[in-house]
């Protein structure tokens, strides 16, 4: 069984970090266009594809053109009430971020695959390892303590964050994870305790 982690960058000319993840163990790539990280997605069966990206607008909003004062969607507000931060998809550079991840969520689900919202640096924060702004190595080691494997020096953070929710990821499919917000457009987030896997 395989799962999928996309840390999608927001603009094509930055590194979008890719994991393909079986058997709790990583396999990464750096990728760049829309195109290859459908056509690199497409080269798999995976079970899910989790993207690191605001893959849905908030309640009311028919687009990110439209002027509206609403820029959280539920799970954004309920990760914020637990301490999590995150940006608004709405506002600011994450605007581009969320029109991309919505157009690869609709063309991946077109082409059949199953796609979920995740979010690398608080499931971090949940589990109690470093985000990356401390430093790949540190990053690295605590997803490894926690039984990720395949894992390497030569990884970027992109590829350590596309690793970490293609382990939500799994975790989801072994109801292990918690969604917060809308049921079927919300964060998925893995529970409280972290699991070690073998």
């Amino acid at each position: 069984m395989f799962t999928i982690g996309i840390d999608l960058a927001g603009v094509a000319t930055r590194p979008t970090g890719f994991c393909i993840l079986t058997e709790f163990k990583a396999e990464t790539a750096i990728l760049y266009t829309d195109d290859d990280i459908i056509k690199k997605t497409s080269e798999y069966t995976p079970a899910l594809v989790a993207i690191d990206a605001p893959l849905w607008l908030p309640p009311g909003r028919k687009s990110l053109e439209e002027k509206d004062t609403n820029h959280l969607r539920d799970s954004d507000r309920e990760l914020l009430k637990k301490g999590i931060k995150l940006f608004p998809p709405t506002l600011g550079p994450m605007r581009k971020l969320t029109a991309r991840g919505i157009l690869l969520r609709q063309t991946l689900e077109n082409l059949g695959f199953k796609v979920i919202e995740a979010y690398p640096g608080g499931t971090q924060d949940i589990w109690g390892i470093p985000r990356k702004h401390s430093g790949t190595q540190q990053l690295r080691e605590g997803l490894q303590k926690i039984g990720l494997k395949g894992l390497t020096v030569k990884m970027s953070h992109h590829e350590l964050d596309a690793a970490t929710i293609a382990f939500v990821a799994m975790l989801h499919l072994e109801g292990e994870t918690v969604t917060y917000g809308n049921p079927e457009q919300g964060i998925v987030m893995p529970k409280d305790r972290p699991r070690v896997f073998p």
